[in-house]
């Protein structure tokens, strides 16, 4: 070393290191990148900005976290996609970028749940009017659109009562007056439904669902369509400060190389359990897209390319909320949980349902099929319907 430059100290070296491993190492598995601060080698490059394809600051991304996002874009046929900490945040992110004080939006009263509370516990408060409508209007949907409605959402199947939607006529209907539809796609994993191909500006679905497919992640994304929704999405997305985790995003990836093998096995599954359910006497209707009774089946077999893991029963009248929670409360490999589309089977039942145009309230009961023998499920079901029929 020159007198200019003297060997730094050892405290130094620490974080300075003068020594680096070589960087031509390559695998299978992305690299894991935890870093929040991006180094720029000049003045004129240093900037923080969501746009461009470089890195600016770990908050708009990370070669993990968009790896992650360029993966799922390029499944989805979308422009691009934005990684965010869960379902919830991206349904919120979407909300947040279409409507503002005095705007009306439209949701299916079958939608995720949270999503209704978003609208009533926090999107009021902030002046816009969320809607519920009845999942199964098609392009009757035009009756409920306003001059200041900015966004019609859609989730098909819908939540519990799995109502698929005729996406195609409502995106028609709102496309004629200017209004962009967005699709909760967890339960199609964003695979088994082309949002895009079916006209949908934006499509959101929940990693923690079938991507993550193990029940240890929370992760979400919002995919875009248009180069407007880029922009409207983007933005917000970088002034919310959505940051997620590389190790999850890792995660995901994981997931993602073992997605059609699962969605696969769990589709045969779940139709092996839903059929032996229609053949007990307990159970009124079964719901799932695939099954000819199920609301929407029509639009499911035009749409869809398959089916996944969860779907629900509707018990006779006579079985009441005691009669159903016992039912519940006595299955072994069926575990009591919300969430679904990992290696374990669940389920979950739903008393107070407010979809009483269907007929349904209190004798919904939700089942999430797992990785485990089909035989077994069946056995676990059969055996605890015994205890209380």
């Amino acid at each position: 070393m020159t007198d200019e430059h003297p060997a730094p100290h050892w405290r130094t070296k620490l974080v300075h290191p003068g020594v680096t491993a070589p960087q031509d190492f390559r695998a299978l598995v992305p690299a894991v990148h935890r870093g929040s601060t991006v180094l720029f080698d000049r003045v004129a490059d240093a900037r923080d900005d969501w746009r461009g394809d470089g890195y600016t600051y770990g908050l708009y991304g990370t070669p993990t976290t968009r790896e992650l996002a360029l993966r799922v874009a390029d499944l989805e046929g979308a422009k691009a996609s934005f990684v965010v900490p869960g379902g919830q945040a991206a349904i919120a992110l979407v909300y947040l970028a279409h409507c503002r004080a005095g705007d009306h939006a439209l949701v299916p009263e079958s939608a995720y749940r949270p999503n209704r509370e978003l609208a009533d516990k926090l999107l009021a408060g902030l002046g816009i009017e969320v809607q519920a409508y009845d999942p199964l209007l098609g392009a009757e949907i035009t009756t409920l659109i306003r001059p200041n409605t900015r966004l019609i959402w859609c989730e098909s199947p819908g939540t519990i009562t799995m109502e698929v939607q005729d996406v195609p006529a409502i995106v028609a209907t709102a496309h004629e007056r200017g209004v962009p539809v967005a699709l909760d796609n967890t339960y199609a994993a964003g695979v088994l439904f082309d949002a895009f191909a079916h006209g949908v500006d934006v499509s959101m679905q929940a990693l923690t669902k079938y991507v993550g497919g193990h029940s240890d992640l929370l992760l979400g994304t919002v995919s875009v369509g248009t180069v407007e929704a880029h922009e409207r999405v983007g933005a917000t997305h970088g002034l919310l400060g959505l940051a997620v985790s590389p190790d999850d995003c890792a995660l995901a990836l994981r997931g993602l190389e073992t997605l059609a093998v699962r969605l696969d096995r769990l589709q045969a599954t779940a139709l092996n359990v839903a059929h032996w359910l229609k053949t007990r006497p307990e159970v009124e209707l079964v719901l799932h897209p695939a099954l000819p009774d199920c609301p929407g089946h029509d639009v499911w077999r035009r749409d869809f390319t398959g089916s996944a893991s969860v779907f629900s029963v509707v018990f006779r009248p006579e079985w009441d909320a005691e009669r159903i929670t016992r039912f519940v409360e006595g299955l072994r490999l069926f575990r009591l949980g919300f969430s679904w589309g990992g290696t374990h089977s669940l389920v979950m039942a739903y008393p107070p349902l407010p979809r009483m145009q269907r007929g349904y309230e209190g004798r919904v009961v939700r089942l999430n099929v797992g990785l485990e023998e089909p035989a077994d499920l069946i056995a676990d079901l059969r055996h605890s319907l015994s205890l209380v029929s």
